[in-house]
């Protein structure tokens, strides 16, 4: 079909509106760059897009507050809040499990509700919250938790490809969430794998069980079919798209800004964005890429391989380097293919966090002992006795029986979550310690905390700059001794001092 000007009108003739949420500061980052966005990163382009007009701006997770303690060296918290101060006239959003806020644990709704609290207190207006399973307790009460702070709820449907997750399967998902009291309803398609078809048909059920609800897409462009089917997804009903600046965007991450905008309003739809803004946050992020070695976004071929794994866009990069990391990145596509006998055998988990983890690190054991699972992790045996909640699909019974076998799986069928009281956490962490601080020592070991703090704050110029000054510059910030010396033609400079 033909998508030029095919948007519906309005009933008194005027263009449809699509609203934009961006994610040039979350899901970009976390795509292409493994969340390492730091504040001197993040903080020269949040004016220009706090007035581009975005609906909401996507800001934090709370992964992101651990690697920005262990591989920034920076306080998630004074980056939070200096972000958000930065950004006054857009509502800036946080993501949140149901159930969990660290790692793929479980989380006590204590520490849950303060969480939301302490977001909240530093400017968080929206949140996205998902559970795979959907433990529609679990997400029910988070919902009221926020909106009793001041901010949005919008449950989040996780898109999974398999035999179980069907239209029907997610509309009756839809009007539960509805049903929860929810400001919005976010599909998401983290690994890329709606066809435009599948858009059309699941788009339309979903926006009908979500009724005078708005509905966002978010979907990933590891297949590369993103693009279209962000206009099927709009042509179906959808209100809001979900896109990052174009250095952040495309192949693991989402659709780029640019193109997104351009593509719906040549189909016929009114998107009130500034556009002239877009190019300074481009060239910041392009000079960002540069100066720190970091990759930019390149689109994706479309890979029929992709439907076996489902590996997510913002796990891609991490899960590929943590290979890496192990010498075994030459195996990479043998592990995906395990991950996806692993997901089968698991009842069909949807591909995000804490599932993806899950099947991953499960399939990397696999193919590194020899023996399919002759080593479980723990929260695996937690899933296998359904501590996450109920799988779609039943688990492969000789697989299961192979999980519960062991004497550590067996502690964990008359196992209760722990539900440690606030007080309870401070007499560990520390009596006097603020919330904020709280937060932060369950999150994140407290010697990495230490490390972050003894680590002297990066505070780097990306303003641009001739090629000579941009070496000069880099000499002068990563200099770690008491002299440095420079000469060049008619130039000479000459710093001292005790380090």
């Amino acid at each position: 079909m033909s998508y030029l000007d095919c948007a519906p009108r309005n009933a008194d003739g005027t263009r449809r509106k699509i609203d934009v949420i961006d994610q040039t500061l979350r899901d970009g980052p976390q795509s292409w760059w493994g969340m390492r966005l730091r504040k001197d990163m993040g903080l020269p382009m949040a004016a220009e897009l706090d007035r581009t007009g975005f609906h909401t701006i996507d800001l934090v997770g709370s992964s992101i507050f651990e690697v920005l303690v262990r591989h920034c060296k920076e306080d998630p918290w004074e980056q939070l809040k200096s972000l958000s101060k930065a950004m006054p006239k857009t509502t800036v959003r946080a993501g949140t499990r149901s159930n969990g806020i660290v790692t793929f644990g479980l989380t006590a709704d204590s520490v849950m509700d303060l969480w939301v609290q302490r977001l909240c207190a530093h400017g968080i207006g929206s949140f996205w919250i998902y559970d795979g399973l959907f433990n529609i307790d679990k997400i029910g009460r988070l919902v009221k938790t926020v909106q009793a702070h001041g901010a949005q709820a919008l449950p989040c449907i996780l898109y999974a490809d398999s035999p179980y997750h069907t239209d029907e399967y997610y509309a009756e998902r839809t009007r539960e969430l509805v049903a929860t009291g929810a400001d919005g309803i976010e599909l998401e398609d983290a690994a890329g794998l709606l066809t435009p078809e599948r858009t059309r048909s699941l788009v339309g059920a979903i926006k009908k069980a979500a009724g005078d609800l708005p509905v966002e897409i978010h979907f990933h462009s590891n297949n590369a079919l993103a693009p279209v089917n962000y206009l099927e997804g709009i042509l179906a009903g959808a209100d809001r798209v979900h896109t990052a600046s174009r250095p952040l965007a495309a192949g693991v991450s989402l659709p780029s800004t640019e193109n997104t905008v351009a593509n719906l309003r040549y189909a016929g739809f009114e998107v009130d964005l500034d556009d002239s803004r877009f190019a300074a946050v481009e060239q910041h992020l392009l000079r960002v890429a540069e100066y720190e070695d970091l990759p930019v976004g390149q689109p994706a071929e479309y890979s029929l391989f992709q439907y076996r794994h489902q590996l997510p866009g913002g796990m891609a990069g991490t899960f590929k380097a943590q290979l890496k990391d192990r010498g075994m990145e030459d195996r990479f596509e043998e592990v995906l293919d395990e991950m996806s006998r692993v997901r089968e055998e698991l009842g069909y988990p949807v591909m995000a966090t804490p599932f993806s983890q899950l099947v991953g690190t499960q399939a990397v054991l696999n193919v590194v002992t020899g023996d399919r699972y002759a080593v479980v992790p723990d929260e695996v045996m937690i899933y296998a006795n359904g501590f996450y909640g109920k799988p779609v699909a039943p688990m492969d019974p000789d697989v299961l029986d192979k999980i519960m076998s062991s004497p550590k799986a067996k502690t964990y069928v008359d196992w209760e979550p722990p539900q440690p009281s606030l007080a309870e956490l401070r007499k560990k962490f520390g009596e006097s310690i603020t919330d904020d601080e709280l937060i932060l020592r369950f999150l994140v070991p407290e010697r990495d905390i230490d490390v972050m703090r003894a680590t002297p704050q990066r505070n780097r110029d990306f303003a641009p700059t001739s090629s000579q000054a941009r070496y000069i510059r880099e000499l002068v910030e990563t200099s770690v001794g008491a002299y440095l010396h420079i000469e060049a033609d008619d130039f000479a400079l000459t710093l001292e001092g005790d380090h």
